[in-house]
């Protein structure tokens, strides 16, 4: 895991931070205070390209659908294939939610 470089104080804090939020609302307020435009769009395409591999997408179809890079799309695949499987483990939960009719 290349985050338990990162490990401490201030990490477990903003993770702490994000387990605090309790709705969809509190999401948009929290990250709008927290991160740019551009990071943000750039997490949920990372999340975007990894549900679309996952559904079989070909690297073309993600590209122009996502605007990801090739690079982008490479490295969700290395971490689809070869990561701590959280991308299947959130991509589950959020199918299980819209089945549930669960909304945040």
């Amino acid at each position: 895991m290349q985050i338990d470089k990162l490990r401490g104080h201030a990490l477990d804090q903003l993770f702490q931070a994000i387990l605090s939020l309790e709705t969809l609302e509190e999401c948009y307020s929290f990250f709008d205070d927290l991160a740019t435009v551009n990071e943000i769009q750039s997490l949920a395409q990372r999340l975007e390209v990894a549900r679309m591999l996952r559904d079989g997408n070909t690297y073309q179809k993600i590209e122009s659908e996502t605007g990801a890079s090739t690079a982008t799309i490479s490295r969700v695949k290395r971490c689809l294939n070869y990561g701590n499987d959280a991308y299947e483990m959130v991509l589950e939960r959020i199918a299980a939610a819209k089945k549930n009719g669960v909304k945040g």
